[in-house]
């Protein structure tokens, strides 16, 4: 388990608070101060029951919709300003789907049907986000073009390199370059708690010259991994310089009075909720 963060540590790994009543969120400020609007929520200020005031932000199989649109607003309003929000209906895989215009962000906002697991734009006012519950959520910023995306990235989505082909379809639709790339790393089980088995073990091994930095042994056929450090070290190997990716030292499992968590609380109570991750460029 972690010891709890302070304010200090945020800061001295780039983020900051953002407030509104109950409403909580992290911001990466590098990225802000690039042009960037980007938060990761928390579970703070919100209206859902799980178990009380809790800001749930998707999963409409475990909490009621008129829930989930009353707090995905009070997390907007944090935000500032009229943002139209696209997300998609993430199924742990590679796909990188782009939003070219603010009536294809409106079209995503009321749907989420688009099987993907990371989105990239560069419309301004167009919020790009991605749901996680202990899988790593990465934002990416490029701020000579004016592109971003939000990446999806469990342990299937970084085998898979989702966060590096992120980078590459920023490239190729926005002429991005990697070395302009700033990311930021945003909450998620970290190699203190997430446990995975040899199966998963062997699978990075094999796609990963370095898989072995990653991975703490726990018990025979077990052990601990750090998805935030491979996804970290993904980007680099994409081209991205180290000093421009902002890791959040906070984790899912850890800190569940900040973060909800699948794997803490659906064994628990049966359900869980969402975080939001999201980013996109100021006008």
């Amino acid at each position: 388990m972690e010891t709890i963060t302070d304010e200090t540590e945020l800061s001295a790994a780039g983020f900051s608070w953002r407030e509104s009543g109950a409403v909580r969120a992290l911001s990466c400020e590098p990225l802000r101060r690039d042009g960037f609007t980007n938060a990761f929520s928390t579970r703070a200020g919100g209206v859902s029951p799980m178990p009380s005031a809790a800001l749930n932000l998707a999963g409409f199989n475990d909490d009621a919709a008129e829930n989930i649109h009353e707090n995905r607003r009070r997390f907007l309003s944090l935000l500032g300003g009229r943002f139209a929000l696209a997300a998609c209906w993430q199924v742990h895989g590679r796909e990188v789907r782009v939003v070219r215009e603010a009536t294809d962000a409106r079209s995503l906002a009321g749907s989420e049907e688009e099987h993907c697991d990371a989105l990239a734009t560069n419309v301004p006012r167009a919020l790009v986000g991605v749901k996680t519950a202990d899988c790593v959520p990465v934002l990416l910023g490029d701020a000579r073009t004016g592109a971003c995306a939000a990446v999806h990235a469990g342990w299937r989505g970084t085998l898979a390199g989702i966060a590096r082909r992120a980078v590459a379809r920023l490239s190729a639709e926005y002429g991005t370059r990697a070395a302009d790339v700033r990311a930021a790393i945003g909450p998620a089980a970290r190699g203190c708690c997430y446990e995975v088995g040899r199966e998963v073990i062997d699978a990075f091994h094999e796609q990963f010259p370095r898989a072995g930095e990653w991975f703490t042994e726990t018990r025979e056929g077990h052990a601990l991994v750090d998805l935030q450090r491979a996804n970290l070290e993904q980007l680099v190997a994409a081209g991205v310089p180290r000093g421009r990716v902002h890791t959040l030292p906070l984790c899912t499992m850890c800190r569940t009075d900040l973060f909800f968590s699948y794997r803490r609380e659906k064994k628990l109570h049966g359900r869980t909720g969402r975080l939001l991750s999201v980013i996109g460029k100021k006008d």
